[in-house]
């Protein structure tokens, strides 16, 4: 069985470890790293090479965007899943330009935050099914 190596990046304390716990209930799943900024994201990147990195967009020292861009030339197997309090398609495609294959809406996470992981990892693109449902929403006007 393969156990993914994962890298979990957010400034809230009370969210990496809500997200740790999530993701230790998964036997395939290890957690290798956490960093609270991003700068540290781009540090563990490098030095950990995860499979999988869990990024927030609303980082200090440097912000979730501008690191995913950075991680891409430190950790390149790196597969990037956005996980962000923001819910707007504008957000989430700005997320995206850098190469991340996914998005999840942090009041997702409990239940799209697993699947979301194994969807980038095999390469898919993954959205949050709240993203999904705002743009059928606006085509629908």
């Amino acid at each position: 069985m393969m156990t993914l190596r994962v890298l979990v990046v957010d400034d809230s304390e009370v969210i990496r470890r809500g997200v740790c716990t999530l993701l230790e209930g998964q036997p395939e799943l290890r957690v290798v790293s956490v960093a609270s900024d991003g700068l540290e994201a781009v540090e563990q990147a490098e030095e950990q090479q995860p499979d999988v990195i869990l990024l927030d967009i609303s980082l200090p020292r440097l912000n979730g965007i501008e690191a995913a861009r950075q991680i891409r030339r430190v950790a390149p197997r790196a597969k990037i899943l956005f996980l962000s309090q923001y819910d707007t398609w504008a957000t989430a495609r700005e997320a995206l330009k850098t190469g991340a294959r996914g998005y999840v809406v942090k009041s997702d996470a409990a239940l799209e935050l697993i699947p979301g992981v194994w969807s980038v990892w095999r390469g898919e693109s993954f959205v949050s099914s709240s993203l999904a449902a705002h743009d059928l929403r606006r085509a629908v006007r």
